[in-house]
């Protein structure tokens, strides 16, 4: 059974959490393949927070309605002259990032998983929100590119960031300098898939709802050692996996709670 998030309905973006943790996100602008103008911004944030502060969570599923997960950029829609309202770019306006970047990290930021499921064109910032996820499922045929040099930019909204130890460097200056266009499985090659199915958003759903019927505690707090492990160096990740183990094992309830959950699940010697 499904229940309507405590987000104002709009048409740009949808939550709904199911009994079972899984929130299904979904891009709604689907006349527009998902592009991004600047409510889609607001309302991606907007639920973003929503997501951050959601009771019973355990796993997101991302994707877009339509013929698309998102186009990227909708450049109709911004001005040419920047508002003199709107915060410089060097600003950080949410945590470490601006807003345009914060559409992307903050899946990242989100403290369960988040997998994103792709079809049709991924493209520019669309790619980059794609990047902020966990996990991404892609159809094969999903159309992606790295648009920003193609307009005289530099990627933004987080892309180097999240990139980072997901594709090799010098195939990653060659898709941000020439701006191709690649499909899902070459994708996948390179790093920025994890995995291809003709079906993705269900496939996506398959693999949170798997996720969700894990210890809770202990997916949040392999999802932080993730994070750390991007940064911080090999002393630090140690101290960090130390922690986050005793704080899920200090209490002689919660050993045992583990212990049978690993009797549970363990492959019997006549299976393996």
């Amino acid at each position: 059974m499904l229940q309507t998030a405590s987000m104002p309905a709009n048409d740009r973006i949808s939550i709904e959490l199911g009994d079972d943790g899984v929130a299904q996100v979904r891009l709604t602008r689907s006349d527009k393949m998902n592009a991004l103008d600047p409510e889609m911004f607001e309302r991606i944030i907007e639920a973003g927070s929503v997501l951050q502060n959601m009771k019973g969570l355990r796993a997101v599923v991302l994707s877009g309605e339509g013929r698309a997960f998102c186009a990227g950029l909708d450049t109709s829609t911004f001005a040419r002259t920047p508002s003199e309202d709107e915060p410089p770019l060097t600003e950080r306006t949410y945590g470490n990032s601006n807003k345009f970047q914060q559409v992307a990290m903050q899946w990242r930021k989100l403290p369960v998983p988040v997998i994103a499921a792709l079809h049709g064109v991924c493209f520019g910032g669309g790619l980059q929100i794609a990047s902020g996820a966990d996990i991404r499922v892609a159809h094969p045929d999903t159309r992606m590119a790295i648009m920003e040099l193609k307009w005289g930019l530099v990627p933004d909204m987080g892309g180097y960031a999240l990139w980072r130890g997901l594709v090799r460097d010098d195939v990653l200056r060659e898709l941000i300098y020439t701006n191709r266009e690649f499909t899902a499985e070459e994708a996948q090659s390179m790093g920025l898939v994890t995995r291809l199915d003709n079906d993705p958003h269900a496939c996506a759903t398959r693999i949170a709802t798997e996720i969700a019927n894990r210890n809770p505690h202990a997916i949040r707090a392999a999802k932080r050692l993730q994070a750390s492990m991007q940064s911080a160096d090999t002393d630090a990740i140690l101290m960090e996996e130390s922690i986050e183990q005793h704080a899920i094992m200090r209490t002689p309830n919660q050993i045992e709670a583990v212990m049978a959950e690993m009797e549970r699940r363990a492959p019997k010697f006549s299976d393996v």
